[in-house]
């Protein structure tokens, strides 16, 4: 049974950081591409950024330079480090496994229930 974990969200003042985590368990983790994905109350999903197996990354332009995804694959855990935050980068968080282990394309089959991130002053 496949289960994503998120965890590290909160309320963070713009500029400043956080570090999100996902916990997979349930599959082979270390051979998929794994994606972050967010939504904003009212607004469609959006995709941040993916990872595959050997580390390779790309980012969506709304994270590029700000935001780094990385994964832990002796953990199993995929993670997001957010820098600079924005009040626009505020939504759920969440990490989603893609349905081909070695296919960038965004086609998930199974994600989390996400942390919140809000970014305020």
């Amino acid at each position: 049974q496949v289960q994503l974990v998120e965890s590290g969200g909160g309320l963070v003042q713009p500029g400043g950081s956080l570090r999100l985590s996902c916990a997979a368990s349930g599959f082979t983790f270390s051979t998929y591409v794994m994606s972050w994905v967010r939504q904003a109350p009212g607004k469609e999903l959006e995709w941040v950024s993916s990872i595959n197996r050997g580390g390779g990354a790309i980012y969506a332009d709304s994270a590029q330079g700000r935001f780094t995804i990385s994964r832990d694959n002796t953990k199993n855990t995929l993670y997001l480090q957010m820098n600079s935050l924005k009040p626009e980068d505020t939504a759920v968080y969440r990490c989603a496994k893609h349905r081909y282990a070695a296919s960038w394309t965004r086609d998930y089959d199974y994600r989390g229930q996400g942390t919140q991130v809000t970014v305020s002053s």
